[in-house]
């Protein structure tokens, strides 16, 4: 039996806290859904920034979202919640069968919104991106 397996059979719902334009062209992470049985995505604004950097497949989209006026943090966002939306659609399954337990996909918000008058912008900026699905 498969670590992952025992692991589901003891109630642990494993989750990829990484996403790349990569790992969904290749075929990667359904491949991980399916025979590792991942349950859920999380991403953050610097494993996005890091994959952006480092990976061409984004190349061809940065440019054509610049030539359309995008740049800084909407481009970022735009080029962002594209791979985070095809990921939900792999994970649409999982979240089916498991009546909403797993299958979740989320993007975690800059810790500078955490607190204060900077925590309600938080929850604006998610209630802005949640809208952009």
């Amino acid at each position: 039996m498969k670590a992952t397996q025992t692991l589901r059979n003891l109630g642990q719902s494993i989750w990829l806290d990484n996403i790349t334009r990569d790992l969904l062209n290749t075929g990667t992470l359904a491949r991980y859904i399916d025979e590792l049985r991942l349950r859920g995505l999380t991403s953050n604004p610097t494993i996005f920034e890091h994959a952006i950097k480092n990976n061409t497949p984004y190349d061809a989209a940065i440019i054509d979202k610049m030539s359309k006026g995008k740049s800084g943090e909407a481009l970022f966002f735009e080029l962002a919640l594209e791979d985070l939306i095809r990921a939900a659609e792999l994970f649409g399954p999982v979240h089916e069968r498991t009546d909403g337990v797993d299958g979740w996909v989320s993007l975690e918000v800059s810790p500078l919104l955490a607190y204060g008058s900077a925590w309600r912008g938080g929850l604006r900026e998610r209630r802005r991106r949640f809208r952009l699905r």
